[in-house]
């Protein structure tokens, strides 16, 4: 017997048999393509010995590790400075003065719209800025952008009537957006916070094509060495599941983060004792009510 729920009827035997069929109909295609990836790739030799070679010298190791440590780098200082870009540009966004919310507004677009590269391309070229500050540079100014919107989004989303409650109180704005807004945005931004730095994480990759020694440039000295048969997909190979392991760490670290926040002291909910007998009047017995 099928039922229903506010949002959905309960599938039936006949619905969770098709769904069974379309599971295992999907697994097997995906099995079929993985198949087909791992066949050309043995067909055309890439797990050969020659190809995977330079990855046992210590050199070619080192390398790698030079390149994954400049690469996080840049990504720590482009998350903390576009984090703080994005809470300035935010606080413009919200502000009661036009001329600032006009100004803030103004940066936010046109950044938000001008795309990465050409920026880190022109810092780098046209104000002759080193590889490093101008990647961190063109990074911070695009995701600050973006993380401006994602803040001002979060706070506007706020019932209104914390806001109204908390000015009722006689709390100042700036304690308003502290301790009432904020507070309660953060748990609703932390997705679109984490994503947007999963973005900049990956977009330091654009670092080689200003000489930057990133990982990626790294993995693109080794493939076109020719002394190693242009080892290009065993690079691949290598390079690909790090960058994919940084990103799910980095996604693994944002749900830790708002796991504690739930578990924080501030938002449990706090023991209430069970109510007791009143207090005794001073130098009596507890009333009672009067004999007939």
């Amino acid at each position: 017997m099928t039922g229903t729920t506010a949002l959905y009827d309960v599938p039936g035997p006949g619905t969770r048999r098709r769904h069974t069929l379309y599971a295992v109909l999907s697994t097997a295609v995906l099995l079929g393509l993985v198949a087909w990836l791992l066949y050309l790739l043995f067909s055309t030799g890439q797990f050969t010995y020659t190809k995977w070679m330079p990855f046992e010298y210590k050199g070619i190791q080192e390398l790698l590790l030079r390149g994954l440590g400049n690469t996080l780098k840049a990504f720590a200082m482009a998350a903390v400075l576009s984090l703080a870009l994005g809470g300035v540009l935010a606080v413009g966004r919200l502000s009661d003065h036009r001329p600032v919310r006009w100004l803030a507004t103004l940066v936010v677009e046109f950044f938000r719209a001008m795309p990465v590269l050409v920026m880190i391309f022109f810092i780098f070229v046209a104000l002759k800025v080193q590889p490093l500050p101008a990647l961190v540079a063109g990074l911070t100014l695009y995701n600050g952008s973006v993380l401006a919107e994602v803040f001002r989004s979060g706070v506007n989303a706020v019932e209104r009537g914390q806001r109204e409650a908390a000015f009722a109180l006689g709390m100042r704005k700036t304690q308003v957006m502290a301790y009432v807004l904020v507070p309660q945005a953060v748990r609703a931004m932390l997705p679109a916070i984490i994503s947007q730095l999963v973005v900049a994480l990956k977009d330091t990759s654009l670092g080689f094509l200003i000489t930057y020694e990133e990982f990626l440039h790294a993995g693109k000295l080794i493939a076109s060495n020719l002394d190693y048969d242009l080892p290009f997909i065993p690079v691949v190979m290598v390079i690909s599941p790090i960058y994919i392991g940084m990103c799910m760490l980095l996604s693994w670290f944002a749900g830790w983060v708002a796991r504690r926040e739930q578990r924080s002291p501030k938002t449990e909910a706090v023991a209430v004792a069970e109510a007791g007998p009143g207090a005794l009047l001073p130098g009596g017995e507890p009333p009672t009510a009067p004999k007939p």
